[in-house]
C-alpha cells in the first residue's frame, strides 16, 4: 500500500481505529521518520483524543482510557529498551485484557513477540511517500482491509 502524504497516513490511522478492539495488538515498524507515531496519533484522535498525543519515547508506555478515548489504548514505544526481556516488566500482556496496544519498534521485544498482531511495516519512498506492508493475522482477516 502507498501512503502518498501526511493526510493519507492520518486517513489510514482513522480507518484502523474503526476496526480496533480490546485485546488487539498493532505493531508499527520502520525507520525513524517513517510515520509510526503519525499512524498511532491518528488512531488515538479517531478514538476521541483531543489534542496531540505525546510520543511515548521517554515514558515508553502512554496509556489512554475512557472517557479520554472510546477504547482503552496503550501507545508503546520500545525504542529505548536495551534487552527484549525488559518488555515483561511493562505489563503489556495484562493490559491487553481490556485495552488495545499500539507498539512502535516491536522488534526490540525479540522474535516471536505478538505473533497475532496486525503488523505494519512502513518505509520511506524516494519521492517522500510512505510504503506500507501489512501482515494480517487470522484474528484480523474479517476486519481487513481498512
Amino acid at each position: 500500500m502507498r501512503l502518498a502524504d501526511a493526510e493519507a497516513t492520518e486517513a489510514f490511522g482513522r480507518r484502523l481505529a474503526a476496526r480496533l478492539r480490546p485485546g488487539d495488538v498493532v505493531t508499527l515498524s520502520g525507520p525513524l521518520g517513517a510515520g509510526k507515531t503519525s499512524i498511532a496519533r491518528a488512531v488515538l484522535s479517531a478514538l476521541g483524543l483531543e489534542g496531540e498525543a505525546p510520543s511515548p519515547s521517554f515514558a515508553i508506555v502512554q496509556p489512554y482510557d475512557v472517557p479520554e478515548v472510546t477504547l482503552p489504548v496503550l501507545h508503546v514505544d520500545l525504542y529505548r529498551l536495551d534487552a527484549a526481556d525488559e518488555v515483561d516488566e511493562l505489563g503489556l500482556d495484562e493490559a491487553r485484557m481490556d485495552s488495545a496496544l499500539l507498539i512502535e519498534w516491536p522488534e526490540r521485544a525479540g522474535d516471536g513477540a505478538w505473533p497475532d498482531a496486525l503488523a505494519l511495516l512502513l518505509s520511506i519512498e524516494p519521492d517522500g511517500a510512505r510504503g506500507l506492508t501489512v501482515r494480517v493475522p487470522p484474528a484480523w482477516e474479517n476486519r481487513w482491509p481498512t
